[in-house]
């Protein structure tokens, strides 16, 4: 029988994701004495099979749409070919590198790193199978973070022609004529990617109304005519009854009898809490659907001394969100008093392109919590904005703010805009009023002089803009 080692710390993290290692570095720097358990490889699925990667892909296809665009300016370029094998490597080494430097980082910070598969055995005590044995962790404070899983759909098994996101990104050609089930996030970027390497048609099938559904109404319909123009094909409204594949390709059956054929079906409709068997439910830890009910507040769960952070906790599975939760619960642990972490002040981007980016209420929401005749909204088109159309984009950045109050949501569509959310986030969390965005300077020529421009028409003094 293997040998059985236990260890006391002050923190013990379940899980090595954003969340995860952002609590242990953080939990280290405030002196205090962590171990971070992580069965798979530090940095968990955004590093090593999500954001990061999918970024990496969809800049190859944005360099892949250059030759197109160049033609407009005066420059004879042509894409020739898509090197599979060497797209997949420029992936690997970005991840590689990034994945290097956190272990790095880790070990600097005098952070136990245990590999293994850990439990939960007890409110204090986390238990790891590794190759030498059996270790029992025991702290005062544990930290749940073990992330999420790509999910399916009833009847549709995933491998072969069916994937998932991470089976995607290891995919050795650029699919001919993919399906996508799911208009999400993961959906409409797999979409602009594939599209933009040279798919010949790509069909996102979404049993909700829209693509983006999450996103402001008006942002989601600018994505699907800016799809149509790209040639992106989807169904909208109507759910998906049967997938079936074989060794040729595959075949898509939505409720209503449509029929979609393609030689491969990526299945894109979100992801799960990995929580299962992990011993939550037998500590006494409120569970819901397999997600953990941790408090707003304080991301402690009813069992005292343990938390949980990032996608096993109800709300926006974003890795930003988990990396400050691990940070908010670190600061928590170690005797600080962080504010508590808003949802909705969270900033949520599509890597598409056209990029989608937004932080705050859309129009909708901020008239269900303030009331109907207590907002007002402006959307600037980024026709008038210079550096818009040096890129040639077409989009706009939408502000809905509080009738004589500050700006509760920032929504925006058009290429690059993701650059534009850091100042987005600032001005719904610290409650900027459009006079108050109005009176800055932006530079020229920049997309960012867009944002002030909507601020300035909404605070009623309207310059490259019709009132």
């Amino acid at each position: 029988m293997a040998d059985t080692t236990t260890d006391q710390f002050d923190v013990v993290i379940l899980g090595g994701g954003s969340g995860g290692y952002a609590a242990a570095l953080r939990g280290a720097q405030l002196g205090q004495k962590i171990a971070l358990v992580e069965k798979d490889k530090l940095g968990g699925t955004c590093l090593h099979r999500g954001c990061v990667p999918t970024k990496a892909l969809l800049h190859v296809g944005e360099l892949a749409d250059a030759p197109a665009e160049a033609s407009e300016v005066g420059l004879d370029l042509t894409l020739n070919s898509v090197d599979v094998d060497k797209m997949l490597g420029f992936k690997d080494k970005i991840v590689g590198r990034l994945h290097k430097g956190l272990q790095g980082l880790v070990k600097s910070r005098k952070v136990e790193y245990v590999e293994g598969f850990g439990r939960l055995t007890g409110p204090k005590t986390v238990s790891v199978e590794g190759e030498g044995g059996t270790r029992e962790l025991t702290a005062e404070s544990i930290i749940l973070a073990t992330g999420s899983f790509s999910k399916t759909l009833p009847g549709i098994d995933l491998g072969g022609r069916f994937l998932d996101s991470e089976a995607a990104l290891q995919l050795p050609e650029v699919p001919k004529n993919p399906i996508i089930l799911g208009g999400g996030v993961i959906g409409v970027e797999f979409a602009s990617v594939w599209k933009s390497l040279g798919a010949e048609s790509v069909t996102i099938v979404e049993g909700l109304p829209h693509l983006v559904a999450n996103e402001d109404e008006s942002i989601a319909k600018a994505l699907e005519r800016a799809y149509k123009k790209r040639g992106i094909t989807f169904s909208l409204g109507t759910f998906t009854e049967k997938a079936e594949q074989d060794e040729n390709g595959v075949t898509v059956t939505l409720t209503d009898g449509t029929v979609f054929e393609g030689d491969y079906l990526l299945v894109a409709v979100g992801r799960g809490p990995i929580t299962a068997d992990l011993g939550y439910e037998e500590q006494g830890i409120e569970m819901d659907r397999g997600f953990v009910l941790a408090n707003k507040e304080t991301l402690e769960t009813n069992v005292p001394g343990i938390y949980a952070v990032g996608d096993i906790v109800p709300g926006l599975q974003l890795a930003h969100r988990g990396f400050q939760q691990g940070i908010f619960v670190a600061e928590r642990i170690g005797g600080q008093n962080p504010a508590p972490i808003v949802e909705s002040g969270i900033p949520r981007i599509t890597y598409c392109e056209p990029q989608v980016g937004s932080v705050g209420l859309s129009e909708k929401q901020a008239k269900e919590q303030l009331g109907e005749d207590a907002v007002e909204s402006y959307e600037y088109n980024l026709g008038g904005n210079g550096k818009s159309q040096i890129l040639g984009t077409t989009g706009f950045i939408k502000l809905v703010r509080e009738k004589g109050g500050a700006i509760v949501g920032v929504h925006m569509i058009g290429s690059r805009i993701s650059e534009l959310m850091g100042e987005a986030q600032l001005i719904v969390n610290w409650e900027a009023h459009p006079e108050d965005v109005a009176s800055l300077i932006h530079g020229h020529p920049s997309q960012h002089e867009a944002v002030g421009e909507a601020a300035l028409a909404l605070a009623g003094k309207p310059l490259h803009a019709h009132a």
